[in-house]
């Protein structure tokens, strides 16, 4: 059963709601540091370690060439349940993640992270960048042992450049390109620790869309036509491929950095780095003749890079084999580290720690599932069977360009047992989710639109809710919903983001709950452009990025419990009332 606040007890909740984490333990002699590196839809082509010549990423190839590099290792086919498998070491239907979006994405509040597990061992702990497992507390990052946090929560971010962040719980603007300022962050957190072990986790958004990259790294780009390309290059988008390219050098650059500050800081020979991607390329572009992309279960879909360096410890320049996933990361970093895996439930993961130190002998066979739209692929050391029960020899055909089900039916059978199996287990825990939002367990709530139900003639900004807004609000009809429970009952301060031009400022709004409501007219005129478009390398599919300002509506009385969270509006002053970026719940 999938576990959401009205299946917890309230204890349970607001101990999360209040940064949980139990008394440190005692922490082993000069114990490592941890930096954990995610890059959001690089495929394993995209990196020249793996023999892509389009591009040059020295930095995370020093990675391979100083400790190990995984030959075979897989991810999720979208971001979020990546995401989820990496912090709990479970699969991620285990863990309530469903989708990328309105709430879908959410990790289970009853499941521990790895996060958790180096803060009760004494570590400090942060993460910049994407977050992606769930938006209010006690799901936001600084909930699930995050002591610090700095990015977004969402799945997707519609512009990169001085764009608006989450520290903490609260709004900011960062500073720059976003990959540049998250490691900026990092490279704070990694000198304000260096006295004691630290946990830094570092999800980039790159180079998922909006491809847009600094001028310096796009230059030798602009009109680069590709060596190598994907295996059908018609497929191919070029202003796509270009973009990615430059976004992965950026990426490079910035691993530099992370590198060269542990050099400097004299930290680099005790501290574990952790390199890898949570799903296969986000455009058709070269990824060594792989069948399929971002978002498919075949193997170029699912296989990913990783690398892993721990000089002295790990040895250096060995390329492993033997298939492994993300679900392994969790109990292998707890191993290296000596420390507690401190899961409260069985791990799906592997500590991979014999692999590590090609003490492999007796290695176990295993099989690894992935799962997208509850369609399910099966991989095992030498086999791939695809959802529709195609069977492929990874080793001789490594492109899935031969079913050879009809030639090897003992093995398609044995391993479409073992789908049906682990089905059996997944698929009810990957139905319809009834998870209300959550707000008041934190001082602070913000409720994007992302996570709201429009009703009548109001619209998203994108058919993609991930960092959208509302707009066409047009009607007294009109009603924008959260379906939300109040942890703890209080007074809030209740502000919408908004935009509104001078032309139709005078509108008044109604925000109701479970029969409390308030209400507030729309004013000053706020009208900023739409941006985005002018650092587009490629054409987007998403929408675009406005800067929205707090309107107080006024102060709410909020029952404990569960309802609808109601905008509406009591009069139009013109054609429009406004768009809604957010909706902020101030404990008072």
């Amino acid at each position: 059963m999938s576990s959401h606040p009205s299946t917890l007890s309230r204890r349970q909740l607001l101990a999360a709601a209040a940064f949980p984490s139990l008394a440190p333990a005692r922490a082993a002699a000069n114990p490592p540091n941890i930096v954990v590196i995610l890059t959001d839809d690089q495929g394993w082509g995209d990196l020249s370690v793996h023999g892509n010549s389009n591009l040059s990423t020295p930095n995370i190839d020093s990675l391979a060439r100083d400790g190990v590099l995984f030959d075979r290792f897989f991810a999720c086919s979208v971001c979020a349940p990546t995401r989820a498998e990496f912090l709990t070491g479970r699969y991620h239907p285990r863990c309530g993640v469903r989708g990328v979006t309105t709430g879908a994405e959410r990790l289970n509040l009853d499941e521990s992270t790895i996060a958790q597990a180096f803060r009760q061992s004494g570590y400090s702990t942060a993460a910049f960048g994407k977050w992606h497992n769930g938006s209010q507390a006690p799901y936001h990052p600084n909930s699930r042992g995050f002591d610090e946090f700095y990015g977004f929560t969402s799945g997707h971010w519609a512009h990169y450049f001085d764009t608006e962040m989450d520290h903490n719980g609260s709004l900011t603007r960062g500073r720059g390109y976003i990959t540049d300022d998250l490691t900026d962050h990092a490279l704070h957190f990694i000198r304000q620790n260096r006295r004691r072990p630290f946990f830094c986790y570092l999800p980039y958004c790159t180079p998922h869309s909006p491809m847009q990259v600094p001028d310096r790294f796009y230059e030798r780009f602009a009109n680069f036509n590709p060596k190598l390309t994907n295996r059908h290059p018609a497929r191919e988008d070029l202003p796509m491929t270009r973009a990615a390219l430059a976004m992965c050098e950026n990426i490079d650059w910035n691993v530099g950095r992370v590198l060269s500050e542990l050099d400097r800081s004299g930290l680099a020979s005790n501290t574990i780095v952790v390199y890898f991607s949570d799903n296969g390329p986000n455009s058709w572009r070269w990824n060594g003749g792989m069948k399929g992309r971002k978002g498919t279960l075949d193997e170029g879909g699912l296989r990913v890079p990783m690398l892993m360096r721990w000089p002295g410890r790990i040895p250096a320049g060995r390329r492993i084999p033997h298939i492994a996933s993300a679900i392994d990361l969790r109990p292998t970093l707890s191993g290296l580290a000596g420390i507690p895996v401190a899961a409260n439930k069985p791990l799906d993961g592997l500590n991979l720690q014999p692999l590590l130190s090609g003490a492999a002998t007796g290695w176990p066979g295993r099989l690894i599932f992935s799962m997208h739209s509850r369609r399910t692929s099966v991989r095992s050391q030498r086999y791939r069977l695809d959802p529709a029960g195609a069977l492929f020899d990874m080793q001789e055909d490594p492109g899935q360009d031969r079913d050879i089900a009809a030639q090897r039916p003992e093995v398609a059978a044995q391993l479409e047992n073992a789908r049906k199996q682990w089905e059996a287990e997944m698929l009810p825990l990957v139905g319809p989710d009834g998870r209300p939002f959550t707000a008041g367990y934190s001082r602070v709530t913000l409720l994007p639109a992302r996570d709201a139900v429009a009703e009548g003639n109001i619209k998203r900004s994108s058919i993609h809710p991930n960092s959208t807004f509302f707009t066409n609000w047009t009607s007294k009809d009109d009603r924008i919903i959260w379906d939300i429970e109040i942890g703890r009952a209080g007074l809030f301060e209740a502000a919408v983001y908004y935009t509104c031009p001078p032309a139709r400022t005078g509108s008044t709004i109604e925000l109701s709950f479970n029969g409390s409501a308030v209400s507030a007219r729309v004013a000053p005129a706020h009208n900023p452009p739409l941006i985005g478009e002018a650092e587009d390398r490629a054409k987007r599919t998403e929408g675009f990025f406005k800067r929205f300002r707090p309107l107080k509506i006024g102060n709410l009385s909020l029952a404990q419990g569960r309802g609808k969270l109601t905008l509406r509006a009591l009069d139009i002053a013109a054609t429009q009332v406004a768009d809604i970026r957010y909706l902020a719940l101030t404990r008072k």
